[in-house]
């Protein structure tokens, strides 16, 4: 593939200094892939230090050994910020910076040198004025590559590296039966499960007039939805939800650290957006085994294959999504199908072993 890191197996074996900055307080899709990938380096031997603000919820998701330094970091104006970077990165001496989103990466500015090597991450289309003075660029979907190229960041310094999720162990089937109670879902329903910010681009008004053009049993069986989220549409979203007269058999659960169990617990995973650059919840869903429903949206549609190991709507189309709904929920082959699938390629393309491992890589190549 285009953008792939160079093929480097033999170097990246040795030891690699990098030091990981992110200004993210709360624990969204950037904040929990960092997390993982600073751990992940750490036990493999590469010493990683974790620059995130002090107040950050990231500090809980890190392991004990990994080092840690703290920086405000309360705005792209916050010179005091840019110059404690500064400190920390010459006291540390590590030979890969690497940053998170625009916060970090504005108050992060590294000399043109041999090391170390500035490396920004981007995880969507964001505006690149705030990221052209980086050395190297690493976009998590080959869209965002491509992106990153026709806004002229030079093809040979921009590189496609995905995210990994973590395996999932099952939970008995005591404690999901245990959690469908503890949320007033009835044993046999079919259950839908969305997780994701509630905000206009992630479609969850789709969702909700999707779901309403469904009868309220299939094939005997219950049909009910739980939404997993916070965010600016919340009593909006609830407000339609009573309009359409669903009240009844929608689950809202607020913001949850533990969303995936509601992944595990349902039958469907909805990933209804409007604009979705990569899709972690598609890579939650699959490595809890659970078949996807997903939009046409960018990265849904680059990562994903449809009828094979998720189904694919068009964006903001209730009633082609409430038909794959309707498909999906009463054929449990084709869901039982669409799962398999979708597992094997999260612990393939999507593994840490294999994300990781192209992480080194890169690293050695741009230390060369």
């Amino acid at each position: 593939m285009l953008n792939d890191p160079p093929d480097r197996s033999s170097r990246s074996n040795r030891a690699i200094r990098s030091a990981h900055v992110i200004g993210g307080r709360l624990l969204g899709g950037a904040e929990l892939f960092y997390a993982r990938l600073v751990n992940a380096l750490q036990r493999r031997g590469h010493t990683a230090l974790a620059i995130t603000s002090a107040d950050s919820l990231i500090a809980g998701e890190l392991c004990p050994e990994v080092p840690r330094a703290h920086v405000p970091m309360r705005g792209v104006w916050d010179w005091w910020s840019r110059w404690r970077i500064q400190k920390l990165l010459q006291t540390h001496r590590p030979q890969i910076v690497q940053t998170y989103m625009g916060r970090a990466t504005r108050l992060t500015h590294l000399p043109v040198a041999p090391h170390p090597v500035h490396v920004a991450r981007l995880g969507g289309y964001y505006t690149l004025k705030g990221y052209r003075h980086a050395h190297a660029w690493i976009g998590n979907t080959q869209g965002i590559c491509d992106y990153l190229i026709r806004h002229d960041l030079p093809a040979q310094r921009v590189f496609h590296i995905g995210n990994f999720i973590l395996p999932r162990e099952p939970s008995p089937a005591e404690a999901l039966a245990h959690r469908r109670e503890q949320w007033q879902v009835p044993a046999d329903a079919l259950l839908v499960a969305a997780v994701g910010r509630l905000h206009p681009v992630k479609g969850f008004d789709d969702l909700l007039n999707a779901f309403a053009r469904l009868p309220t049993t299939l094939d005997g069986r219950p049909i009910y939805l739980v939404i997993v989220g916070d965010g600016p549409l919340a009593a909006q979203l609830k407000h339609l939800s009573e309009q359409l007269d669903l009240t009844g058999r929608v689950r809202w659960t607020g913001w949850r650290r533990d969303a995936g169990h509601f992944q595990e617990m349902a039958d469907v995973i909805v990933c209804p957006s409007r604009h979705e650059p990569l899709g972690n919840v598609i890579l939650e869903a699959w490595a809890w085994r659970r078949p996807v429903i997903a939009t046409r949206t960018l990265g849904p549609a680059e990562i994903a294959a449809h009828q094979d190991d998720a189904w694919l709507v068009p964006v903001a189309d209730p009633t082609a999504l409430a038909e794959a709904l309707r498909l999906l929920l009463t054929d449990a082959p084709l869901r039982a199908s669409i799962a398999q699938n979708g597992y094997r390629k999260v612990s393939t393309s999507y593994s840490e072993g294999a994300i990781v491992s192209a992480y080194l890589e890169l690293y050695a190549h741009l230390l060369d």
